[in-house]
């Protein structure tokens, strides 16, 4: 098992930044991919950005291409999502996730532990 604790959520301007963390406890974190995924109400939780265990390879969808930077801290059993020139599109519910191993990375339902979530709400 491996519990997922995310934080770092909040109310930003248009343009800001934010940095999200995700804490993990039990099973070795850092055997494990990564995922962040978003979702707002009516909607289908979708991908944000992945990252191997060892940080080598990763993920991230189109929309937040050259905005977000995905990383991890191993020794700190800690992931992070830094989010710069947030929009309000950006708006959502983020989780992160773990999974063993790089495959289909977009499908959620391939990641067996979540975190509980955490708001980001970017105004105009």
């Amino acid at each position: 098992q491996v519990q997922l604790v995310e934080s770092g959520g909040g109310l930003v301007q248009a343009g800001g930044s934010l940095r999200l963390s995700c804490a993990a406890s039990g099973r070795a974190f850092n055997s494990y991919t990564m995922g962040w995924f978003r979702q707002v109400p009516g909607k289908e939780r979708e991908i944000v950005a992945a990252l191997s265990w060892s940080g080598s390879s990763f993920f991230y969808a189109d929309s937040v291409q050259g905005r977000f930077t995905v990383s991890r801290d191993n020794a700190k059993n800690t992931g992070y999502l830094q989010m710069n020139s947030l929009k309000p599109e950006d708006t959502a519910v983020y989780y992160c996730a773990t999974k063993n191993d790089m495959l289909r990375l977009t499908t959620p339902s391939e990641y067996p532990y979540w975190g509980q979530g955490t708001q980001v709400t970017v105004s105009s």
